[in-house]
């Protein structure tokens, strides 16, 4: 068993030595577009003083931007006879979806036009439905209450778009009210204001312009706010909603001076179901049927709200200010305009399925936790050792990493989505609980638990290295519907991976242990973990800032149990230290790289060099406490940790001694269990996920443990003759 994991060891560090050439490859790519940005705004300056004497009328049209705002656009509002505008429009232009994710769940109008503005996620709080009417100020308008505004908790950065146009000695344009919020600037003033794309006489005058079409998401407003359901409109009312506001959006386009860029976005949802919603961009720089992502995304074909403003400043050949958070849209691969409609309809199918079904799932993994440990309770106390009780604790432990694996099947394609995708999952689990038992591995009492956490570890280190496509849209990850993370390792993902690693290396560690290499155990153990650490929490790839410092401890705790060391509660407080500093420093480097570089993890290290930080905090450390809470995590916690800490004070009652005869048949697993907890209890305190990350840990670490004890020989001689034992009838016995 040694061999192999070595050979599995040399493997993995091979993978992250040509890893290490990505980030340099994508560093030149994402400077390169940073040195595009900069020699436009190069350009706009130079083009700023040689036309000072020059009326904004004279201007090229080079550098003008149009943006189109409409609330609640869907690509499957688009269709050529209903919305020929915005179909055309499409066929003219990248395509994309964007992720209007703010601060709640769903996105309002207000909060849309807001997070335009600001460049960062931002919200009013109350009140929540279409942006106030501005008060006409001559030519222009200024958006009342906008100092209110700015004092909120999350609307401090609104008018930084308006504000770095002013900056660049340029004017700005607004056709309705939420155009006007998007390009106030610090004051709440926009130069010409117009109600309607007809009343604004001249385009040509501001080199940004912004157009508010609410047509599409004002008949759902209700009250000030958004509907309390997922469609508040019959298809047909929505069909005719948007068939206004595709004729606005023909009346916009009809006026929008030649060579213009146009970059038009669904900034909100219509109801209590997020969706991703419509991204075009059409532009000189942005091919027709090309695919627009982000590097905010890592995806391409997802952008995010907080990418417009950036966006709208690059085409205008303007520097974006540093609070924002955001990133220029990039084009990618070219489609056909069908393919990429299917495409980017799609993609909202898989997000919103997974997301509607990730509820009833995590209930039903709850309530089959519970009846696994409560049924293995009932039948261990009376000193039974029943072949199915093994079979169901590895299959409860394969549950999780089949949520990854199940998107190798295409089943969003499938007649009814949610069924193909539990179904997915299911029968992957059996596949690996076959393979499990299948081989020669069965045999040995570590074989198939070995075999279980391999496959998880594997399975998400090769998701890490291959731009985390299983993870996204998955029912155990996360999904751009959401809008919480895009790219990167997840705290449950973040749980399984630290479980299944140091479950792994313990396994090896046990038998190098045996042959008394206990040297190489350690260092097998400490490299191991450490390669998977770094690949968590290196920027790009798993970009987990809590992570690193659950990790560490756990792996530091395994290792000093394998090397027969003793951990103390100092000693344990000082490996939390340690993550921490490891998790500053690769931070830091991250912030050391070029804006277009940085991800969150760089970001914020800036924020708490601005002290803006604060915040995100206050929101992070309240959804942790809220999963404190939750019925479908604090079950598996409690039960899970409840029959192994009693399996270990009162083993005769409660598993007839088959977790202290596990660990007395393989004393190094011990040191996988508690380093797998100490992570998952370090990373519920320092991430936002809370219990997740620990009921995670106990879901894979716990049943692998009780397979273990089931397998291990039965202390009393008479047990072997019992036709109910582990072994399947006419099974020849393996000895110890």
């Amino acid at each position: 068993m040694g061999a192999p994991t070595v050979r599995w060891a040399l493997l993995l560090a091979a993978a992250t030595t040509l890893w290490l050439a990505q980030p340099a490859a994508a560093q030149t790519m994402d400077t390169a577009r940073a040195v595009d940005a900069v020699q436009a705004t190069d350009r706009a300056q130079a083009g700023d003083t040689a036309q000072a004497t020059h009326t904004a009328r004279a201007m090229d049209a080079e550098g003008r931007v149009v943006f189109i705002g409409v609330p609640g656009l869907h690509w499957t509002d688009l269709d050529p006879a209903r919305t020929p505008h915005l179909w055309r429009l499409a066929g003219q232009s990248a395509l994309g979806s964007i992720s209007v994710k703010t601060v709640g769940t769903v996105a309002c109008p207000y909060d849309g036009w807001l997070s335009v503005s600001a460049g960062v996620r931002s919200a009013v709080g109350h009140g929540c439905g279409l942006p106030p009417e501005p008060e006409t100020r001559g030519a222009g308008a200024v958006v009342p209450g906008f100092q209110d505004l700015r004092g909120l908790r999350d609307g401090t950065y609104a008018g930084t778009l308006g504000q770095a146009v002013h900056a660049a000695g340029q004017c700005t344009a607004a056709v309705g009210p939420g155009a006007a919020l998007a390009l106030a600037d610090l004051e709440g003033k926009v130069d010409v204001y117009a109600a309607e794309p007809a009343a604004l006489a001249d385009w040509t005058r501001c080199r940004v312009t912004a157009v508010d079409v609410n047509e599409l998401i004002t008949p759902y407003l209700s009250g000030g706010g958004l509907p309390a359901e997922p469609e508040a409109l019959a298809p047909a009312r929505r069909e005719e909603a948007a068939r206004a506001a595709d004729a606005k959006v023909g009346e916009a386009l009809a006026k929008v001076p030649a060579g213009s860029d146009v970059v038009l976005a669904g900034i909100g949802d219509h109801g209590t179901v997020p969706h991703l919603r419509v991204a075009m961009w059409k532009g000189a720089h942005a091919k027709p049927g090309a695919l627009l992502g982000t590097t905010s995304t890592r995806r391409d074909d997802i952008v995010i709200l907080p990418d417009v403003a950036p966006t709208v400043l690059a085409a205008a050949g303007i520097a974006a200010p540093a609070t924002v958070i955001g990133v220029p849209w990039h084009p990618g691969a070219v489609l056909t305009l069908d393919e990429a409609v299917s495409h980017l309809r799609e993609s909202d199918l898989t997000g919103t399925t997974v997301r509607s079904t990730t509820g009833l799932f995590f209930t039903g993994f709850a309530i089959l936790q519970v009846s696994f440990y409560v049924t293995a309770y009932l039948l261990l106390s009376r000193r039974r050792r029943p072949y199915a009780v093994g079979v169901a604790a590895l299959g409860v432990a394969s549950i999780p990493v089949s949520t990854y694996l199940v998107n190798l099947l295409p089943w969003v394609r499938a007649g009814v989505p949610t069924a193909a995708l539990v179904g997915g999952v299911l029968g992957i689990a059996a596949l690996i609980v076959l393979a499990a038992l299948a081989g020669p591995w069965r045999r040995h009492p570590l074989g198939p638990p070995a075999v279980v956490a391999g496959v998880t570890a594997a399975t998400l280190i090769g998701d890490l290295l291959s731009g985390t496509t299983l993870q996204f849209n998955s029912l155990m990850g996360y999904t751009a519907v959401v809008g919480g993370r895009y790219y990167g390792l997840a705290n449950i993902p973040f749980a399984l991976l630290a479980t299944a690693v140091l479950m792994v290396t313990a396994v090896a560690a046990d038998h190098l242990v045996r042959v008394g290499r206990r040297t190489v155990a350690v260092a097998l153990v400490s490299t191991l973990g450490l390669v998977a650490m770094l690949l968590a929490g290196w920027p790009g790839v798993g970009s987990d800032f809590g992570g690193v410092i659950a990790f560490v401890p756990g792996i530091a705790v395994t290792a000093m149990l394998v090397a027969g060391r003793r951990v103390s509660l100092v000693k344990l407080a000082g490996f939390c230290v340690l993550g921490g500093v490891a998790v500053t420093i690769i931070a830091v480097l991250d912030h050391t790289r070029p804006v277009a570089s940085q991800t969150h993890l760089g970001r914020f290290v800036g924020q708490v060099i601005d002290g803006t930080f604060w915040p995100m905090i206050g929101r992070k450390l309240g959804a942790m406490l809220n999963t404190m809470l939750s019925p479908n995590l604090m079950p598996i916690v409690i039960v899970g940790l409840a029959f192994l800490i009693f399996a270990l004070l009162r083993p005769a009652k409660v598993s007839a001694g088959l977790v202290p005869q596990a660990f007395a048949r393989a004393p190094m697993l011990r040191a996988g269990l508690v380093g797998a907890l100490v992570s998952g209890v370090v990373g519920m305190l320092v991430n936002d996920s809370g219990t997740a990350v620990l009921s995670m840990a106990v879901s894979l670490a716990v049943p692998l443990v009780l397979y273990a004890g089931l397998r291990s020989p039965m202390p009393e001689p008479e047990a072997d003759t019992r036709p109910d034992t582990l072994e399947p009838h006419g099974a020849a016995r393996t000895p110890a």
